[in-house]
């Protein structure tokens, strides 16, 4: 028992109580361990995998993991860690957004059903009485409510507060209720609303919930949490290519966390990596990463002897050359040609359609719009002026160029998003 909980415990912020989760992993049963998904954003990336890698551990341990999707919840819109009211979201809205969240979630999540369980917040919110309702909101006052962080910010500063939002708390702790939870995950972000399952819990006669939280993953922008919103993210569905280089770009500072919450390598591990210096760092984290998550499955463990199950050698921290899963090796192989000043050989391919070529030319912002690598002719123009475009390895120095296109030509936006264009 003590070994499952020092396994556990492994990378999390705050579990509370610790006794209580030592005694109900004593207590020799299945747990029920919750997740309330968040439907508003249905694309998951390696801040969620925080938590599911968690969550998917208690599954290794014969626990069984209830996935609650917030479709009801979602059409008030949780608060937490908002400086505004969130727009709220219709049931069809959430439920389709539920779809992509539960499918990229099963890459992490084993879906076994002793194991697994999916459910909607509506099968019992939609039903309460305005009677239900009443008795639970009597178990905080509005004081209690602003001593949330976000609350009390809003209210300082003025920022309005719906009446709705403070219903989310009880909402998320009813689901607790529902399916009689022994721990619910969340992120640091989610304390408040965990902490109020418990005493729902207790006010409806069941024991109360243990309360795991954990930290939140930084973005590659070195200063936010993972978010797709402010385009600092790592999607567990990303290409090897993509997630391989994002990968290489976490910032050095964030390197010991993305070890510590995304691998299961141990602290000694980690610190050999890191004592390499950074870019030997990088490289054995984005191989790891790459791998795992190219798989349809993520392996339970992902530590130095999956690492070694690759085909690297421990001992080379990333210099070993040439070996690796072959989509991995490719993804590195294209990241290393990039950095070098390079055109990557396999490209992403554009054809052209005449209608759009006035005696063989055509203006170069349509060309890049067309390709796919700006959203408009603006953008482009935009760009050129910054001098962030380039055809054949060029940059494009003037916005209202004609090109000729008589054949291929490969397009670069930025140091690594290409695509060759040709007539049609």
């Amino acid at each position: 028992m003590e070994d499952a909980f020092s396994w556990l415990k492994r990378g999390s912020a705050e579990i509370i109580p610790e006794e209580e989760l030592k005694a109900k992993l004593a207590e020799g049963r299945p747990l029920t361990v919750k997740l309330g998904a968040d439907p508003t954003r249905p694309d998951l990336h390696l801040g969620h995998a925080v938590v599911l890698r968690k969550m998917r551990q208690f599954q290794e341990l014969g626990h069984k993991v209830v996935l609650i999707i917030g479709d009801f919840t979602g059409m008030i819109g949780d608060p937490s860690g908002r400086s505004k009211t969130r727009p709220p979201l219709t049931l069809e809205e959430t439920r389709e957004n539920a779809k992509s969240y539960v499918e990229q979630a099963g890459k992490i999540l084993r879906q076994e059903p002793h194991l697994f369980e999916l459910r909607y917040n509506s099968e019992w919110l939609e039903g309460l009485t305005f009677k239900e309702v009443v008795r639970l909101t009597s178990l905080l006052t509005v004081a209690q409510m602003l001593e949330r962080e976000d609350f009390k910010k809003r209210y300082e500063e003025g920022i309005p507060i719906s009446l709705h939002e403070f219903l989310y708390p009880f909402a998320q702790a009813y689901d607790s209720v529902a399916i009689r939870a022994d721990v619910e995950m969340g992120g640091t972000d989610q304390k408040f609303n965990l902490l109020v399952g418990r005493e729902v819990q207790r006010a409806y006669g069941q024991a109360p919930q243990v309360c795991f939280l954990m930290p939140l993953l930084v973005g590659l922008d070195g200063r936010e949490k993972m978010s797709k919103s402010l385009d600092n993210y790592i999607g567990i569905t990303d290409p090897p290519e993509v997630m391989f280089k994002k990968l290489m770009w976490v910032p050095d500072p964030l390197l010991p966390d993305y070890f510590r919450l995304l691998t299961d390598l141990t602290e000694a591990e980690i610190g050999e990596v890191l004592a390499q210096g950074p870019v030997p760092a990088h490289r054995v984290l984005a191989r790891l990463l790459t791998a795992a998550y190219s798989e349809p499955l993520l392996p339970p463990r992902l530590d130095r002897a999956y690492y070694e199950g690759l085909g690297y050698a421990w001992a080379a921290f990333g210099r070993d050359q040439g070996v690796g899963p072959e989509g991995v090796r490719e993804a590195e192989a294209r990241y290393d040609q990039v950095a070098k000043g390079a055109i990557p050989e396999n490209l992403p391919e554009v054809e052209i359609p005449p209608s759009e070529l006035k005696e063989g030319r055509i203006p170069v912002a349509r060309l890049f719009t067309l390709a796919g690598l700006t959203p408009s002719n603006a953008e482009a123009k935009r760009l050129i002026k910054n001098r962030g475009l380039r055809i054949n390895g060029e940059v494009v120095e003037d916005p209202h160029l004609e090109v000729e296109l008589k054949g291929p030509l490969v397009l670069q936006r930025g140091k690594d998003r290409f695509v060759r264009v040709r007539p049609l």
